[in-house]
């Protein structure tokens, strides 16, 4: 496992936020751990994935395993998203430790939800073409002022804390 890449995805949460009006969301409950996942989409012309976020109640590997998902599917189609597999998340941390192995699994289980809310959508004629044309234009527009995105100051604001106190560290996460 790549500690270093592992921490700093906890410490960024690249995508850790809720979407303002997604084209899509989805989500997964773990009933072994009791976590819960969700990932939003803003999905373009394409069926490319503009932007894509995630909220989980999980722990450090549930945060990292969900940025790491965000990471990998980011511009990809809703297809070639699917296509992802448990294997590649893991190879992305580059392994995974053997109580966690499960971890890559919840957070593709909450992607294929959404992804699959996607295409619902447009086999019912809910989601348009304009409502595509509109996610990139609004992608576009917000990618340098997003908050998640990693790089904001708002995400800097968010970040992890570091807290001493009598000998007692604490890192708050938010």
């Amino acid at each position: 496992m790549n500690f270093e890449k592992f921490q700093q995805l906890v410490e960024h949460r690249t995508g850790f936020r809720t979407m303002d009006a997604p084209t899509a969301s989805g989500e997964y409950f773990s009933d072994s751990c009791g976590d819960l996942y969700t990932f939003f989409l803003k999905v373009g012309p394409g069926d490319v994935i503009e932007d894509v976020s995630y909220f989980t109640t999980g722990c450090g590997f549930g945060t990292a395993t969900c940025s790491l998902l965000v990471e990998l599917v980011r511009g990809k189609t809703v297809d070639e998203a699917l296509g992802i597999s448990d294997a590649d998340i893991e190879a992305a941390l580059d392994g995974y430790p053997e109580k966690k192995k499960d971890y890559p699994e919840r957070s593709r289980f909450a992607l294929q939800a959404a992804v699959e809310d996607y295409k619902r959508g447009r086999a019912e004629g809910r989601i348009t073409d304009a409502m595509l044309e509109q996610a990139r234009a609004t992608v576009a527009a917000a990618a340098a002022t997003q908050p998640g995105n990693g790089t904001t100051s708002e995400d800097v604001k968010a970040g992890p804390k570091v807290l001493e106190d009598a000998g007692v560290l604490t890192i708050k996460l938010h």
